[in-house]
C-alpha cells in the first residue's frame, strides 16, 4: 500500500535556505498505525496533524538530498523546459528509492520512490512489500498527468490552487493508496476518464 504522495521543491527556491524544500501538495491514505508510534496516538487532532507535516517534510528533505547527490553524480546539465515539452522533461527526469528506516520519520520501515523533474520532486511513499516497478510505473505516470494537465513546468504553476484536480487524478490512478495492475484495455479506459475530466 501507497502511504503518501508528495510534490515538492527538489531545487534551491530564492524564497527558501539551502538543503530546505517547500511542500507543495500531500496526499495520506491508510491507517494511521504506520505513521504514529503508540505514544503519539494519543495526540488530539491538532497534535497530530502538525507531526504528520513535519513527517512528510522530513521525507521531502531526503528525497531533495538524494535527487542532489544523483544530480552531482551524474554530472548532466539541467536544462529547463518550457511547457509544452512535458513528456521531454519526464523522460529526463532522475529517479530513485531511498529507504526510510523505521522511526525515522515513520514508526515503520518505509520505501520513497522518487522522480525529479526540474524543480520539482514527485514521491511514493510506499510499505516494504509492496511491488516497487509497479509503484514506479504509477509515479511516473501521475506525474505525467500532473505535468500535462496541470502545466507545472511553466512560470506561475499553481500547483498550489489545482490540489483538487491532483486528488481527482489520485481517486482515478491510486484509489485508497492501492496500485494498480492495469491492462491495456483498463488503461486506454482510464486514461479517456483522466482527460475528459482534466479538460473541464
Amino acid at each position: 500500500m501507497v502511504r503518501c504522495f508528495l510534490i515538492h521543491t527538489v531545487c534551491s527556491v530564492s524564497a527558501l535556505g539551502a538543503g530546505e524544500s517547500r511542500l507543495l501538495y500531500s496526499r495520506l491514505f491508510g491507517p494511521d498505525e504506520g505513521i504514529f508510534s503508540d505514544r503519539e496516538r494519543g495526540l488530539n487532532p491538532e497534535e497530530r496533524r502538525l507531526v504528520q507535516k513535519e513527517r512528510i517534510a522530513v521525507v521531502a528533505r531526503q528525497v531533495r538530498s538524494a535527487v542532489s547527490l544523483s544530480r552531482e553524480a551524474s554530472a548532466r546539465v539541467l536544462v529547463e523546459t518550457v511547457p509544452g515539452e512535458e513528456a521531454l522533461a519526464l523522460q529526463e527526469a532522475d529517479s530513485g528509492v531511498v529507504r526510510l528506516r523505521a522511526g525515522d520519520p515513520f514508526s515503520e520501515e518505509m520505501s520513497a520512490l522518487w522522480l525529479g523533474v526540474q524543480s520539482l520532486g514527485f514521491t511514493l511513499v510506499c510499505e516494504p512489500h509492496e511491488n516497487l516497478l509497479l509503484a514506479e510505473g504509477t509515479l511516473r505516470n501521475l506525474t505525467r498527468h500532473c505535468l500535462e494537465h496541470l502545466h507545472m513546468l511553466g512560470q506561475g504553476s499553481e500547483v498550489l490552487l489545482r490540489s483538487n484536480r491532483v486528488d481527482a487524478l489520485l481517486s482515478r490512478l491510486l484509489p485508497h493508496g492501492q496500485l494498480l495492475f492495469l491492462n491495456h484495455r483498463f488503461a486506454q479506459a482510464l486514461e479517456k476518464e483522466v482527460a475528459a475530466y482534466m479538460a473541464k
